[in-house]
């Protein structure tokens, strides 16, 4: 496993790399067997609810190292893990040593004694486990150097920054117009700042921080928006929309080879007043009703009645490069769907090889005045902003 991550560049740190050859991942994952329990890309150790949706999991290797090279631990630390699942409460354990302090919370009381007895069989007695709501973090063990959010969070509750210590970090799975990205978050006066953030997927935050996305169904259940936050203002007619004509619009920009472009994502997220993701079912896939890109979710734009997604084709033999087109339905589409396009040129022109998007997390209650220019959007307890400065190079 370690090998592999290692080729797959996941370690940026001899550090991280060595606790993960060192942390027994398979006493983490009992019901699983050693194979399982040690592929790089799979999580473990589920637990589903009614619905059978999973509530909780140990996260994947590689997306755990990422978040641990994020928070740049060093012995001594206080650090806070908020969802537990053991195994990674151990690697933080590991990285802080015996003079740092690791404290483990959920808000499952199964998770929490399962946590206890793997961390014990493993020789990690030292971290602490608590049952709790990871909404109010745990004040008694705090103030924290570090706050490390395994579940996927909605919004930053006031306690976490309250038990963060002054020059401390939260690295947090926040959601931002329904697009999920671990972020570095770092105090900065009254408000925290980012430093960095990278593509991840998470479980749900449960209890009071949980905040669902809403789904304006298009043809039932085979095609939907998944909207985080306001819903569409004409859904009937977002649904009609679809049995119209499909425009297409290519914007001549390609990508290639391995070149990450979620940073697109997250432009066309906070230039676009209302925004989701079309999600398809198999049937209305091989139907050619909706492209395929929409099984995990297409970055959708929407005017009204009217609504553009974005779609690929390939440009080589060996479809080992493509351009970025949009398809829209509506009585508006040609409009949106150039409208997009123009969004993923001026992307390419100003922000593809640029510093990327500037983030700042704002007390809910803060002027819009002093807020740095840019797309704001409201939460519960704050208020994020994103920005984007100029800058491309070639």
């Amino acid at each position: 496993m370690v090998a592999e991550m290692r080729n797959q560049g996941d370690f940026t740190t001899s550090e991280v790399e060595a606790v993960f050859a060192r942390v027994p991942r398979h006493l983490f994952a009992p019901n699983e067997t050693p194979e399982a329990a040690y592929r790089r890309d799979d999580i473990v150790e589920r637990k589903r609810d009614a619905h059978g949706m999973v509530t909780s999991s140990v996260s994947a290797p590689w997306l755990q190292a990422t978040m641990l090279e994020q928070a740049e631990l060093r012995p001594g630390m206080r650090v806070l893990e908020i969802g537990s699942g053991g195994y990674n409460a151990a690697l933080i354990a590991e990285l802080v040593g015996e003079t740092g302090q690791v404290t483990t919370l959920d808000i499952d009381a199964e998770i929490v004694e399962r946590s206890r007895r793997c961390l014990d069989e493993a020789g990690y007695p030292q971290v602490v486990v608590v049952l709790g709501d990871g909404e109010h973090g745990a004040a008694e063990r705090g103030p924290f150097d570090r706050i490390i959010v395994t579940a996927g969070a909605w919004d930053i509750p006031p306690a976490w920054i309250d038990q963060l210590a002054a020059d401390g970090r939260i690295v947090v799975p926040l959601r931002v117009r329904g697009l999920e990205r671990s972020f570095v978050l770092a105090r900065d006066g009254d408000h925290l700042v980012s430093t960095g953030h990278r593509l991840c997927g998470f479980v749900a935050m449960q209890g009071e921080g949980a905040n669902q996305e809403r789904l304006t169904l298009l043809r039932g259940e085979e095609v939907a928006l998944r909207i985080d936050g306001e819903t569409p203002t004409d859904p009937d007619g977002l649904g009609a929309s679809l049995d119209m004509p499909r425009v297409e619009v290519w914007s001549g920009v390609e990508v290639g080879g391995f070149e990450e472009f979620h940073e697109m994502d997250l432009w066309l997220a906070t230039k676009a007043d209302h925004f989701g993701l079309l999600v398809a079912q198999q049937s209305a896939r091989d139907s050619g009703l909706v492209a395929p890109g929409t099984r995990m979710g297409a970055k959708t734009i929407i005017d009204g009645a009217t609504f553009a997604y974005r779609t690929t084709r390939p440009t080589s033999e060996e479809r080992t490069s493509f351009e970025f087109g949009v398809y829209a339905h509506g009585p508006d589409a040609q409009r949106l769907a150039e409208d997009y396009a123009n969004l993923v040129r001026v992307w390419d022109r100003d922000h593809r090889y640029g510093p990327g998007a500037h983030i700042e997390v704002w007390p809910a209650n803060s002027p819009a005045t002093g807020l740095p220019h840019g797309r704001v959007i409201g939460k519960r307890h704050t208020r994020v902003s994103i920005s984007w400065p100029q800058g491309a190079v070639s």
